[in-house]
């Protein structure tokens, strides 16, 4: 497996959630299974996942090297690997109040939702982001809020950005992008029709397109030069709690701490804005 995708401790699970729906159905089996018995399947020989899955032995390993391992040896490595630095609280969460497990799970879910996450992909992002002559930022549907917010960040900290919410308004932006500068497309599938529009017509038009989403193999990944894949993992208990995507919104926040925090200029604009808000807030008799 190549070092530079190798997941960190933890986070083995959040790489195959990344990757799974690239999948043909029966390696798509073999992988889900384990996303859904990872210690189960670590103690599992090639045999005995072929038969939890439905498939071949063969199947099994072919599965493994799409992924990018060697081979299911590894894969069951990383399993164990990461099953020997889980949780070990036991506390049983039905027991436990609905904020405490809540919170909990959006604990468990962040610390392995960098198994996909191509850090060296995040630094040349930062870098084309911190030298860009325009930066555009778009994001649709439920990506929309950490994009807005993402480019509220950014104005804060003196990078002049657009962030139009209208779709048309978005597309004849990403028309007139040139080379030198940068599209920052945000869709947590990877398939938003508005999003991966923009970022075509930014490509075409010779720009730096960097992508925040949840999926390796999604077309809007496949766009970017830069694709930046985390929080897939996330969505296996987020699927009946309204938090909104906490991955996405931690990405982007370390993108622009990476892109802009020893910028030139940048803390004197946040002084600057600091100094503005508080003019907003604060009554004249507390001046």
């Amino acid at each position: 497996m190549n070092s530079s995708i190798a997941p960190p401790v933890g986070g083995t699970r959040a790489l195959l959630q990344s990757l799974v729906p690239s999948l043909v159905p029966s390696e798509r089996r073999v992988v889900q299974a384990c996303i859904d018995e990872p210690d189960r399947v670590a103690s599992m020989s090639v045999a005995e996942l072929a038969s939890r899955a439905g498939v071949s032995p063969a199947t099994v390993v072919r599965a493994c090297q799409r992924l990018g391992f060697e081979g299911y040896q590894q894969l069951k490595e990383l399993l164990i690997r990461d099953a020997a630095v889980a949780d070990e609280t036991g506390s049983p969460a039905q027991h436990r109040h609905p904020v405490e497990r809540v919170f909990e799970r959006a604990i468990a879910g962040i610390q392995g939702a960098l198994g996909a996450l191509d850090l060296e992909a995040f630094d040349g992002a930062a870098r084309e982001i911190r030298g860009s002559s325009r930066l555009l930022i778009v994001g649709n549907g439920a990506s929309l809020a950490a994009a807005q917010s993402i480019g509220l960040h950014f104005l804060t900290s003196g990078k002049v950005c657009e962030n139009p919410v209208d779709i048309i308004s978005q597309h004849v932006a990403a028309k007139l992008l040139k080379p030198g500068d940068v599209c920052l497309a945000v869709s947590d599938s990877g398939m938003n029709n508005f999003t991966l529009r923009s970022a075509q017509l930014a490509a075409e038009a010779g720009a730096t397109v960097v992508a925040i989403t949840s999926y390796a193999k999604s077309e809007l990944a496949e766009i970017a030069r830069f694709p930046l894949v985390a929080g897939a993992d996330f969505h296996r208990w987020n699927d009946e709690t309204v938090t909104g995507n906490i991955v996405q919104m931690l990405l982007l926040s370390a993108l622009h701490s990476a892109a802009l925090g020893d910028a030139p200029g940048a803390m004197a604009a946040r002084a600057e804005v600091y100094d503005e808000v508080l003019t907003m807030v604060t009554r004249p008799d507390e001046v």
